[in-house]
């Protein structure tokens, strides 16, 4: 299960808002990151920038980590907010001190880097109590959209995984062909 990467010559099809908003809204995203103030993140699986901008907006600093450079590519011809910085990065391996991070999100990416050694990753360079958004496609769907549902986790499998990482999951959903979980970085 897992580690399917995005074909980046498609990426033009990451950008289209109708599509992507009806599967994850940007208040979804953006809400439970949002704090005293947003501070410093990391959006895991940035690809073009899609849900990093809504977040920059109202961020200090967003990095946009992607595996693909072709990615940072797109991005930058799109262009990127002056308060996006791009790290070209395995999620396994973060250029990150402990704790540097006030939060982190994913989007429709975790199935591409959902291990042990990932999560335990993640849960070094959040700051402790520090949030975790991770929407994604759901086992449970149809797979009429996004990557095949073999490729895929259920709700609960992120949660488990989460949990074994040391994060305190509030929240978990699942929807017709998403998932949704918000955790609490240990």
């Amino acid at each position: 299960m897992g580690f399917h990467t995005f074909d980046a010559d498609g990426a033009d099809r990451l950008e289209r808002a109708a599509v992507r908003y009806r599967w994850v809204s940007a208040e979804e995203v953006v809400g439970p990151l949002a704090g005293d103030e947003f501070g410093v993140l990391a959006d895991l699986g940035s690809g073009t920038g899609f849900y990093t901008d809504d977040v920059a907006e109202r961020a200090e600093t967003v990095y946009g980590v992607d595996v693909q450079p072709e990615m940072h590519e797109y991005y930058r011809e799109k262009g990127v907010p002056e308060n996006v910085e791009l790290v070209a990065s395995d999620v396994t391996d973060l250029p990150f001190a402990d704790g540097e991070l006030d939060g982190a999100f994913s989007t429709m990416t975790y199935h591409e880097f959902a291990s042990p050694e990932a999560l335990a990753e993640v849960a070094r360079v959040v700051k402790t109590g520090g949030p975790l958004v991770v929407f994604d496609w759901t086992a449970d769907g149809d797979g009429e959209h996004g990557p095949p549902v073999d490729e895929r986790f259920a709700a609960a499998d992120a949660v488990a995984a989460l949990e074994a990482a040391g994060f305190e999951v509030d929240s978990a959903s699942t929807r017709t062909e998403t998932f949704g979980v918000v955790a609490r970085a240990p």
